[in-house]
């Protein structure tokens, strides 16, 4: 008897469930679904802002974009804004296909092969160890404004006092977010979305009161340079691209959205809008914040614009009170932020060991039954986090050699993903998603540009300027070439040992593979 439909009775074939449909990218790619899903469209969301993090960034590196690019480095904001969201639209197609845990390492894989995964995973997996001590840092421009009582090494004016207390206080946040972590990911995604709800309403508010306290035009802001860049090769165009660093610093993670894919509903449609609503509300209201603050600061020509910062702008043409209130809700921001970009570790450590491409593999992999997360990677990660930490501790120039380092090694996974992914575009493999996110006949323009951007600021990033890796003293060619040095080790250092010992080890392990897939088959590449 014929059982296809409309041939009489039969056995009734069962539709699948939306949680079905959900784990089919994870069938895809040969692995059986674990995660619990219990995250909607605003925890994937706030994932992705928090990682982000509006007032973390521009609170952290306003000084950065004043010291060497004078006001008119906010140009720098919507120039990176263009070319990340030529990388986050290609990222919402394969979000859209792969909304899987390793959100990066599982593309790379994907569109490149098992040897470009793992490098992309291992480059995204340090820099996000690099990331969540550079996150932490951030306390130390924010809390001692707040109170003097929060430098509690020395009285700040030290050589070290700075560094030293950065490391105390960034040590105990990123304890707390291990601790959060490790306890699973609601508990996380409900501290993280409050924090994240906190921190727009303060934005919004912070956009508002500036506003109302505006003395200057924007004519005036956008144009004026301090005469930076005056005298050199490149005038103020050199100047400007080493301010533009402050911008990049900022606008990147919004992968994490995916990358929590394996704990979302229906990942495959609210992911690539999560990533897409994270990045253009960043821009947004980043960019007004950064706008009205030198628009409402008494005095565009104050030294403390870039010493003080932002933090400087706020405490000034708000007063102390309204101030320190915002303030407190940069610690929140940076809170939530230091939480995403943990969790956003911890499911990529998750996905390279579920494919036996990290030692202990088995270990790092296992999901704990109590809090259904992996709980031995949110401890790597932190205990990495605290020690990268920890041996910077009697170095001033921790702030901006941490931070460059961790964003370009970000940029260099990103490109690991676009490059494989324009190759599969050029050759006619890539095919989005049926019914999903689409970039159609503007997909090879788009990816086209994503490369080109993302190689150029990555050499940007890591050019060696003085300013940015050798800025206090005596000078040194192995700091000013450090970005190259430790990237170039990392990479080399990590892919050879990849090469002669992982590689002969990689393949799902046998407690995380779908019952169809073959031990050692490499996951399906995108149909032609």
């Amino acid at each position: 008897m014929s059982t296809e439909p409309g041939a009489g009775p039969g056995p009734a074939v069962p539709e699948k469930t939306q949680g079905e449909h959900d784990d089919d990218a994870l069938g895809e790619l040969g692995y059986k679904p674990e995660l619990k899903r219990t995250l909607g469209n605003f925890h994937t969301f706030a994932a992705g802002i928090s990682y982000i993090s509006i007032l973390t960034g521009t609170f952290q590196l306003f000084y950065f974009g004043v010291s060497f690019g004078g006001p008119a480095y906010w140009w720098s904001w919507p120039m990176v804004f263009v070319g990340q969201l030529m990388v986050a639209l290609c990222f919402c197609e394969l979000a859209a296909r792969f909304p899987v845990a390793g959100s990066i390492y599982n593309w790379a894989k994907t569109m490149g092969g098992p040897h470009v995964g793992w490098l992309g995973g291992w480059m995204m997996m340090t820099a996000t160890m690099v990331t969540l001590s550079a996150v932490a840092l951030a306390y130390q421009i924010t809390l001692p404004q707040i109170d003097s009582w929060f430098q509690f090494v020395g009285d700040g004016t030290g050589k070290n006092d700075a560094a030293a207390n950065a490391v105390l206080l960034g040590t105990v946040l990123i304890l707390f977010s291990t601790v959060v972590n490790a306890f699973g990911v609601q508990l996380m995604a409900r501290i993280n979305s409050a924090g994240v709800f906190i921190e727009l309403i303060a934005a919004v508010a912070l956009i508002v009161f500036l506003a109302a306290h505006i003395t200057r035009g924007p004519s005036t802001v956008l144009t004026e340079t301090y005469g930076l860049g005056s005298g050199q090769s490149l005038g103020y165009f050199g100047a400007f691209l080493t301010a533009s660093l402050a911008s990049a610093y900022v606008m990147y993670g919004f992968d994490t959205a995916s990358s929590l894919g394996e704990e979302s509903h229906n990942p495959g449609h609210n992911a690539p809008r999560a990533i897409l609503r994270a990045l253009i509300a960043s821009f947004i209201i980043g960019g007004l914040i950064l706008l009205f603050a030198l628009m409402a600061v008494p005095d565009l020509a104050a030294e403390e614009l870039s010493t003080g910062g932002l933090q400087y702008v706020v405490l000034e043409t708000l007063g102390s009170t309204i101030g320190e209130i915002f303030l407190w809700c940069v610690v929140i921001a940076i809170t939530v932020c230091v939480l995403a970009v943990q969790a956003a570790g911890i499911r990529l450590m998750f996905a390279m060991a579920r494919d036996n491409n990290l030692p202990a593999g088995s270990v790092l992999a296992k999901v704990s039954p109590r809090f259904q997360t992996p709980v031995v990677p949110a401890v790597v990660i932190g205990v990495v986090g605290v020690v990268i930490l920890v041996i910077n501790i009697n170095q001033p120039q921790i702030f901006s050699v941490i931070t460059s380092i961790a964003i370009i090694m970000i940029y260099v996974a990103y490109l690991l993903v676009t490059v494989p992914m324009l190759l599969k575009r050029l050759r006619g493999q890539w095919t989005p998603a049926e019914g999903k996110f689409s970039l159609g006949r503007w997909g090879l323009p788009i990816n086209i540009v994503a490369v080109l951007w993302g190689a150029a600021m990555s050499l940007n990033l890591a050019w060696p300027r003085a300013e940015v890796y050798n800025a206090t003293g005596p000078q040194h060619w192995y700091l000013r070439w450090g970005a190259f040095l430790f990237i170039g080790i990392v990479a080399l250092g990590g892919f050879a040992y990849y090469w002669f010992v992982q590689r002969h080890k990689t393949g799902v392990l046998e407690e995380h593979r779908v019952q169809s897939a073959t031990p050692t088959a490499p996951p399906p590449a995108a149909a032609p």
